[in-house]
């Protein structure tokens, strides 16, 4: 366990149990935050194990008796099953959390265990929180994953207010969609092309039956999730490209291709649409598509930083059209994609604050629970 002393006191013992994806988990008590080793997936048995059995060992030596415990929003979790059973075992209140803003509160928090100096104060309409990844359960149910937040004090607290997101698409056949990416290829690309154009460019992946039977499920909507992650964004490019299979031999391993066969990016400006049913701002990524099937004889490497360009680019957009100063915004970065050297190079050149300390990606969301809970929980 590592451990952080803070200036941030609270009465309360915190527990965060982190989401299932990367298991970590965290405690603050008496001023100090623990924070665990990485016990990787938890769908993993093995790991799920080995996750629980360093917790309660965790607890039982160190006689902490939790007050509050966090787990993720997601209902089907795991930790979030185990954060509800010892609620019930100690008493404690539960608090689910949601994903990317324990994202962005993981990058607050870096932030404040990294430096000696007083941690910037998120004041008014220029402070911004980003969160990139591949999955995570949003408030309306929809799958999350590029995120854009306004944070403001309010009454001795932060807001996290979402403000944008890129644009939603579609995972056909659901978490088949994240194991096989040219099944967005065929969601998104089925908005710009003919039925025939668009298996045209994954005939290579399916066959022409394998194909009619994607399409027909796509056109009736069946299994049919909407998301706005930007890993499932950049993994339909990389096998676009040609850069990864159509498979996901790791987790983030299409983005990783896509990155390491980058060269010098061509210039494409992003496109910001205000949504106003959603009343959010959203950074459309069909158009990414239309450019690359429209230049895909050219430059492979450069299509390939073009499309981790243009999202990077659009995230800034959209938070330039939100803010109604003309000065460079305060922005946390976080969440897998705060890795990719392209996205976090290009908002890190615009002073984006990205984490120095703890995981960027789901190993790191215990910490941020814990930090969304000390600094927006307005009974602080």
């Amino acid at each position: 366990m590592e451990k952080f002393d803070l200036s941030i006191r609270n009465k309360r013992v915190i527990l965060a149990l982190g989401a299932e994806s990367a298991g970590n988990f965290s405690v603050y008590k008496n001023g100090d935050v623990h924070f665990s080793e990485g016990f990787g997936d938890l769908i993993e048995e093995k790991n799920f194990t080995e996750y629980k059995e360093s917790l309660l060992a965790f607890l039982k030596k160190e006689q902490v008796e939790p007050g509050v415990i966090l787990s993720d929003l997601h209902p089907l979790f795991r930790t979030t099953a185990l954060a509800q059973e010892l609620a019930a075992k100690y008493g404690a209140e539960y608090v689910p959390v949601q994903h990317h803003i324990a994202h962005i509160f993981s990058a607050i928090g870096d932030e404040i265990v990294s430096n000696s100096e007083k941690p910037k104060k998120c004041s008014p309409k220029d402070c911004f929180g980003i969160a990139c990844d591949g999955t995570g359960y949003g408030f309306d149910e929809k799958i999350w994953g590029g995120e854009i937040y306004s944070l403001q004090q309010a009454a001795g607290s932060i807001r996290c207010t979402r403000i944008g997101h890129l644009e939603n698409q579609i995972l056909l056949g659901g978490e088949l969609a994240v194991k096989e990416p040219a099944r967005i290829m065929i969601s998104i690309l089925g908005k710009i092309l003919s039925k025939k154009e668009v298996y045209g460019h994954v005939r290579k992946h399916y066959s022409r039956n394998e194909f009619e039977l994607l399409w027909n499920q796509l056109e009736q909507n069946f299994n049919c999730l909407e998301t706005s992650s930007t890993a499932r964004i950049l993994d339909a490019a990389s096998v676009m490209l040609g850069f990864s299979k159509n498979e996901r031999l790791s987790k983030h391993g299409p983005v990783k291709m896509l990155e390491e066969n980058s060269a010098k990016p061509y210039a494409l400006k992003p496109i910001v649409e205000a949504d106003e049913k959603e009343n959010l701002l959203v950074l459309k990524t069909t158009p990414l598509f239309e450019y690359l099937i429209n230049n895909i004889d050219k430059d492979r490497n450069r299509l390939a930083a073009t499309a981790q360009k243009y999202l990077a680019d659009g995230l800034l957009r959209l938070i330039g059209l939100q803010s109604d100063s003309p000065e460079p915004q305060f922005i946390y970065f976080a969440g897998g994609m705060a890795d990719n050297a392209i996205m976090s190079g290009i908002l890190g050149a615009q002073g984006a604050y990205l984490n120095k300390k703890i995981p960027r990606g789901d190993a790191g969301i215990s910490f941020g629970q814990i930090f969304y809970i000390l600094l927006a929980d307005p009974r602080n």
